[in-house]
C-alpha cells in the first residue's frame, strides 16, 4: 500500500512558478512509477507528467513540455513537479499518482494509488 499527499498548490499570477510535492508512504515506493495529473472544472483528468521508478525516464504532455519538470527523490519518498511560465489554462486540481510498474503511463486508469489533490489557480 502507498499513501500519497500532495502539497505546494496555491494562487499565482500568469508567468509565475510553483513547485508541487508529493510525499509517499511505504518502503516500496521506489519500485513504483509516478505521475502528475490535473483536472479542471468540467473536464476529464489529464496526464501532465510522469517519471519511471528510478526517475531516470520522464514523459510529458505536450502542454507541459518545456514548462514543467518532474523529478523524484526516492531517498525521501517524494516526487516533485516544477511548473514554470504558468498560464490561466493551467488552473486545475493537481493529483499525484503511483503505478505498480517501473514505467510511467499517460492513462489515469493505469495508476493504482492517488493523492487527494492540490489546487493550482493561475490568475491573468
Amino acid at each position: 500500500q502507498v499513501q500519497l499527499v500532495e502539497s505546494g498548490g496555491g494562487l499565482v499570477q500568469a508567468g509565475g512558478s510553483l513547485r508541487l510535492s508529493c510525499a509517499a508512504s511505504g518502503r516500496t515506493f521506489s519500485t513504483y512509477a509516478s505521475g502528475w495529473f490535473r483536472q479542471a472544472p468540467g473536464k476529464e483528468r489529464e496526464f501532465a507528467a510522469g517519471a519511471t521508478s528510478s526517475g531516470a525516464g520522464t514523459l510529458y504532455a505536450d502542454s507541459a513540455r518545456d514548462r514543467f519538470t518532474i523529478s523524484r527523490d526516492n531517498a525521501k519518498n517524494t516526487v516533485y513537479l516544477q511548473m514554470n511560465r504558468l498560464s490561466p489554462e493551467d488552473t486545475a486540481v493537481y493529483y499525484c499518482a503511483a503505478r505498480e510498474s517501473r514505467y510511467t503511463h499517460r492513462r489515469p486508469s493505469e495508476y493504482n494509488y492517488w493523492g487527494q489533490g492540490t489546487q493550482v489557480t493561475v490568475s491573468s
